[in-house]
């Protein structure tokens, strides 16, 4: 295969990978929010929702394993602990928010009938196409996302056309903080480290013979994804904010993003969105369900039965979960991200440095402190916030939820500092 081409592929996979119908609702809200600071909240965005999930891809065509790989420097109890804790937050959150989704968004406009109805509907499906593993849904989602891009493209065009122009004042205190923890919320980053190995692995390297070429192909690669998921967020961000002023104070992130499909391509194209965005929000849960599955089967001896139990389980909790509104999941969320996501950004980082300057040690010491000073963060959206003004009024940053930034570089330097000090 010709490897400009190859590269392409590659890009398209990668962008594939990342591009989850859930993420749609998210920046037209964040760009009906930030109003005239919008360029702001892209560059918060793309931090956590397209640099550190694309870095999860290069981390793996380094490692060349699996999620377990992430964290066995730090050691193997809690590397499978973080497995075990990444795929129930997987199961828990992301997957039944696709049945919420895909309820408000093509049931409820259309239908009179409850949420929980939907969501056994959905989930029932997700069981049996996960369990028969149906080729359908692969070849589904490959025509899937480039329609689903095209419309987007020609949302965003059109609005530069039909809006005002005007551009309303922010509601938001720190633009780039706000959309940096809107990015948790895609959950790419959890997605780069849990899928990422498979991408790597079905990718061709016939034309590839050494590591160093095939780094560079993912790296090539990357860059293509990652400029795809600036074009639809970046342009998303901006139509939301064009339109701000047709969106009421209380709108929610699904309001927003069918108003914005309704005032650029009518109610057909409305319509017709909401349907292919139904079809990928089911490609998503039947991912992941399906590759939960798969890690329960391999721990227990490739059991069949292991594999079927655990597609069930997934589905049970996707009925529960996904019967609520898009918006409570979102909100029920934030905390799981907070203690999670830096954890999992630092095991990306970690592992994308070069290895003179991640050892065990270091490894070690950074996830410690990551997840001492995460603390706070976390206990901020179950406390209330007012306990912690003393604590937080002592860590820099954590009046804005990362707290743990920089303890982790600090202590990532000190270590390293100390280790070629005596070298």
């Amino acid at each position: 295969m010709n490897k400009t081409k190859e590269i392409w592929i590659a890009g398209f996979a990668l962008f594939s990978l990342f591009f989850g119908a859930g993420n749609l609702i998210l920046p037209p809200n964040l760009g009906v929010k930030a109003g005239e600071d919008w360029w702001i909240v892209v560059l918060g965005f793309i931090a956590t929702a397209i640099i550190i999930p694309i870095l999860a891809i290069f981390a793996h065509a380094k490692l060349q394993g699996t999620l377990y790989d992430f964290g066995k420097k730090v050691s193997p109890v809690f590397s499978t602990l973080f497995c075990f804790l990444i795929y129930i937050i997987a199961i828990a959150i992301p997957s039944p928010r696709t049945a919420a989704v895909t309820h408000e968004m093509a049931i409820q406009p259309f239908f009179d009938s409850p949420a929980i109805l939907t969501s056994i509907i959905y989930f029932v499906l997700v069981f049996l196409f996960s369990v028969n593993r149906s080729r359908i849904i692969g070849l589904i989602g490959k025509f899937l996302t480039p329609i689903i891009v095209i419309i987007l493209l020609v949302i965003i065009g059109i609005s530069f056309f039909v809006s005002s122009g005007t551009l309303e004042v922010t509601s938001f205190k720190n633009p780039f903080i706000d959309g940096v923890l809107e990015g948790y919320q895609t959950f790419d980053a959890i997605a780069g480290v849990v899928v990422g190995a498979v991408i790597i692995i079905s990718l061709d390297y016939s034309n590839h013979n050494s590591f160093g070429e095939r780094k560079r192909l993912i790296r090539k690669a990357g860059l293509i994804a990652g400029i795809g998921l600036l074009l639809i967020y970046g342009g998303l961000i901006l139509s939301g904010a064009l339109f701000a002023s047709s969106f009421a104070e209380n709108a929610s992130r699904i309001d927003v993003l069918s108003g914005l499909s309704t005032q650029t391509l009518g109610s057909f194209g409305t319509t017709f969105l909401s349907v292919l965005v139904a079809l990928a929000c089911f490609t998503t849960a039947v991912g992941i369900v399906t590759g939960t599955a798969d890690y329960i089967k391999g721990i227990c001896n490739n059991s069949k039965a292991a594999y079927v139990a655990t597609a069930a389980i997934c589905s049970v909790i996707g009925i529960i979960v996904g019967s609520y509104n898009v918006g409570f999941i979102i909100d029920v969320a934030v905390p799981a991200l907070m203690f999670l996501y830096p954890i999992t950004i630092m095991l990306i980082l970690l592992n994308v440095v070069p290895e003179k300057y991640a050892s065990k040690i270091v490894f070690r010491a950074v996830i410690l402190v990551t997840f001492i000073f995460s603390i706070p963060d976390f206990l901020g959206f179950i406390i209330p916030r007012e306990n912690l003004t003393g604590i937080k009024s002592i860590i820099p940053l954590a009046e804005h939820s990362l707290g743990w930034v920089l303890p982790a570089i600090l202590v990532f330097v000190i270590f390293n500092v100390k280790k070629f000090g005596k070298a």
